[in-house]
């Protein structure tokens, strides 16, 4: 089954149709109830970036999360991205741990480097080092949870003797990992070389430059030995604005657009939605332009939207969320199903690890 989401980045924007900034307590407890209005209109997956800095809010992910958690049943609870190059592995490990107990196995996380060159000199790290701190401080991550004493010596951080992560995984089976990625193949074959989930952020660059990237991924996976490339797990982000018609969503949403942070004042909405994967129009529309991944990636497993940025007020923020869920979703879900291979693997739950951890290993 393929699982729907959104992700948030946390960002706290003026809305350049009032004038008005959201205070930081305000885009907070904003995020809390986009999530929970997430499970209520039936999608599988929230995720919260991560940064350090303004006009971001989201610098604890595990505390967003473990409090989502707890008013919260169904929804697998992610991040998008935790910052594997200068958070410690060892806390990494603790947190994702304990939080998994607290939501009863409802988690993942997705490992990346970031956007933000500054924030490395800030915890003591130098960004010219971030694809070997991204490969060594993962690689010691993937030890802390599958080996229950740690002997480990690196470059990046002192070494460990007869050490311990506590707690220790939920069921003895780690949280599921994705390696996001934006451009760097180096992730992408780390992602294959541990047979982890590979997430392609799909946003900013044209299609054909992720599909490169998931190419080479499921080439490598296949490399070393976890199935077929058909068989690895990708998950997609997307960015979407909807309205009944497509006249009203692209007037209501150009504000937003031509003066938000990442993209505003360069190319037009339209250069934008032609070049990129977002979508700014019908329901039908974002149904439409959704298949047309399939087509260009290949079967995937997770489709995480962007909903919440650029300064669009909490208010339209949930209608987006109700449109998505009742109208979009349903239509994607029966759509994507159909004619899927049955070899193709379903996105990951802590049930579905917890099985396969269980099956008896292959007799030669």
């Amino acid at each position: 089954m393929m699982q729907f989401g959104i992700f948030t980045v946390g960002d706290v924007t003026t809305d350049p149709t009032t004038g008005r900034t959201p205070t930081e307590h305000e885009r907070i407890k904003a995020t809390v109830e986009i999530a929970l209005k997430a499970e209520e209109v039936g999608l599988d997956v929230f995720a919260t970036g991560e940064h350090h800095n303004p006009p971001f809010v989201p610098s604890s992910p595990t505390t967003l999360l473990g409090y989502v958690a707890a008013r919260t049943e169904r929804l697998i609870l992610s991040t998008a991205t935790t910052l594997i190059t200068t958070n410690d592995p060892v806390k990494i490990a603790e947190d994702f741990a304990t939080l998994q107990h607290l939501a009863d196995g409802r988690v993942d996380l997705m490992l990346g480097r970031g956007n933000t060159g500054p924030v490395y000199p800030w915890f003591g790290k130098d960004i010219r080092q971030g694809i070997p701190l991204a490969i060594e401080n993962y690689a010691l991550l993937h030890q802390l949870w599958r080996e229950d004493v740690v002997d480990w010596q690196g470059r990046f951080r002192t070494p460990l003797q007869s050490f311990t992560a506590t707690p220790r995984p939920l069921d003895g089976v780690p949280p599921f990992v994705w390696h996001g990625s934006i451009r760097s193949p180096e992730i992408a074959e780390q992602a294959a070389y541990y047979g982890d989930g590979f997430f392609a952020n799909n946003i900013f660059w044209p299609a054909d430059h992720f599909q490169r990237l998931i190419e080479l991924y499921r080439e490598r996976f296949a490399h070393y030995g976890h199935g077929t490339p058909e068989q690895a797990i990708v998950g997609l982000g997307g960015q979407v604005f909807m309205r009944r018609n497509s006249q009203d969503a692209v007037r209501e949403f150009r504000p937003y657009f031509d003066n938000a942070p990442v993209y505003g004042h360069g190319p037009s909405l339209e250069e934008f939605t032609e070049q990129t994967p977002l979508t700014v129009g019908s329901p039908q529309e974002v149904i439409d332009r959704t298949l047309t991944f399939r087509e260009t990636f290949g079967d995937y497993q997770r489709q995480l939207f962007l909903m919440d940025h650029a300064g669009l007020p909490l208010k339209t923020v949930l209608e987006q969320l109700d449109i998505l869920g009742e109208e979009v979703v349903p239509v994607l879900r029966r759509e994507f199903a159909a004619g899927r291979p049955p070899e193709v693997p379903d996105g990951p739950t802590h049930a579905a690890l917890v099985a396969a951890a269980q099956e008896p290993a292959p007799t030669r």
